[in-house]
């Protein structure tokens, strides 16, 4: 075993793992080295649904394991659990052959809406030849927290809705049918189209024009207006994806909590060529919200906040190591 102590892991999707570095520093848990994308700490790992909203995926029990055959690290990962998730870094072949004496990992692309998996699991990664690193808990379901789904390729017009599907899968909760939804920022329509097919009363509002298949929706009522000249009013769900400054953003969704307007709100913090942490920050400490990056997300955050029908925010419990 080598003394290096490794006590949390931290996955980055592709070409954000400056933001993720950044997300760690402010949190106070310092970095011992890379892995290719992830982050190996000697810190524990954050605690809460926005601890570290860049990570894709948490390691939270990390264990360096000397495997001097394929065999033994078949063996080793086997006497811990049954599920595990390759991340592969390094050694592909040596990888893929410890893979292949695991039980066959097959998950189901997504039809949403359903839930997230609840099965356990693990993941691992070779660091060397004869040594991995293996985490039987981590914090999302899916393989490397990038859940696939089951794709639409000819109703909606644009592939922004996997963004949507994705968040509200990680929530765990939707648009339920006859809810009235509000859609900011709604061109060409691909959130609309999603949240239509789900029974949904869309409002959709852009300044543009909608896609012509996604406003004859029976249920989608497009209006080509400024969603920042909008009063508040009620609505089961405020929904955004509009390209505009991260702090103006932060301002609208203030402004409809503060009219206690909107019951549940789901939206996209667009960044432009630099991160605005402290704009993210902001949104991290709005009570009852969440912040993540999705597998679906380029340089964006999905901000979420869930009320109840009282409009009064939802007591989010601790999230346990297979909830997101």
């Amino acid at each position: 075993m080598t003394e290096r102590v490794i006590r949390a892991a931290y996955l980055a999707a592709e070409g954000f793992e400056a933001e993720l570095a950044e997300d760690l520093r402010r949190a106070g848990r310092r970095i011992g080295g890379w892995h290719g994308p992830l982050a190996l700490s000697p810190d524990p790992p954050t605690e809460g649904p926005a601890a570290i909203p860049w990570s894709l995926d948490t390691w939270t029990a990390p264990q360096e394991i000397e495997v001097p055959s394929i065999k033994a690290a078949a063996n080793a990962l086997r006497a811990i659990q049954r599920n595990w998730a390759l991340l592969d870094v390094a050694h592909h072949r040596r990888a893929a052959l410890i893979q292949d004496a695991l039980p066959p990992l097959r998950p189901k692309p997504i039809v949403f809406p359903q839930p997230r998996p609840t099965s356990h699991l693990g993941a691992w990664t070779l660091l060397a030849p004869d040594r991995l690193l293996a985490s039987p808990t981590k914090t999302s379901p899916f393989v490397n927290g990038a859940p696939a789904f089951t794709e639409d390729r000819e109703g909606p017009p644009s592939r922004a809705y996997l963004k949507l599907w994705e968040a509200l899968t990680r929530l765990g909760r939707w648009p339920a049918p006859g809810e009235t939804c509000l859609d900011l920022g709604a061109v060409p329509g691909g959130w609309s189209w999603a949240l239509a097919q789900l029974g949904a009363q869309v409002t959709a509002v852009d300044k543009a024009e909608m896609d012509p298949g996604v406003a004859a929706l029976p249920n989608v009522t497009v209006r080509r207006e400024s969603a920042f000249g909008l009063d508040p009013y009620p609505v089961d769900w405020l929904f955004s994806d509009i390209i505009c400054y991260p702090a103006r953003l932060l301002g609208l969704v203030r402004r409809w909590m503060e009219a206690g307007a909107a019951r549940n709100i789901v939206v996209t913090i667009k960044f432009q060529a630099e991160t605005d942490h402290e704009t993210a920050a902001a949104f991290a400490a709005i009570p009852g919200g969440m912040l993540f990056h999705g597998a679906h997300n380029k340089h964006e955050l999905m901000f979420a906040w869930l009320g109840d029908e009282g409009g009064k925010v939802l007591s989010h419990k601790k999230y346990d190591d297979n909830e997101l």
